[in-house]
């Protein structure tokens, strides 16, 4: 599968899959994976929880507004921690979360039911859209915005034990 490059930081990349899981009219989808390789959640330095979790809110308030700003009706923003279909090749999985767009209009991925992902020879994401070059220009300029918010000032994010 290919990816669209949309942003990064020291530690991670956020990318759109060309074959998402929710197609660009019901929300669209895109991905964030570490730098280095972690199986899951559990083996992250804490640094990088901390910049994981600042990233997909970020990623997730950007999603929404650009898309909403392109005319894609986004209500809520569902994230998901994933790699089981590695298991399926024999492959090592990685950690990587999804974030999903969810549309309030959407007649395939439906809200509010939960996101559904059956295989991939299934047939069932073969006219999903993935996300335009307007969309992802949109969210890299809504990135830019939301990263400046005052709740995501790098100083309130900082690992404490006092805390």
């Amino acid at each position: 599968m290919e990816y669209i490059y949309v942003y990064e930081t020291d530690n991670f990349i956020v990318e759109a899959p060309t074959l998402p899981h929710v197609s660009r009219e019901e929300g669209g989808h895109l991905r964030i994976k570490p730098k280095d390789y972690y199986e899951n959640r559990c083996e992250l330095p804490p640094n990088k929880a901390i910049e994981i979790m600042r990233l997909t809110m970020i990623i997730g308030e950007a999603l929404k507004e650009a898309m909403n700003i392109r005319g894609v009706p986004i209500i809520r923003i569902n994230y998901h921690d994933m790699g089981n279909w590695a298991y399926k090749t024999n492959k090592k999985p990685f950690f990587h979360i999804h974030i999903y767009g969810r549309a309030e209009n959407a007649v395939i991925q439906i809200w509010p039911e939960a996101v559904q992902l059956p295989d991939r020879a299934s047939g069932f994401y073969d006219n999903f859209k993935p996300l335009n070059n307007e969309d992802i220009e949109e969210i890299k300029k809504q990135i830019l915005i939301t990263e400046k918010k005052e709740k995501y000032d790098y100083s309130k994010w900082i690992w404490s034990d006092a805390v």
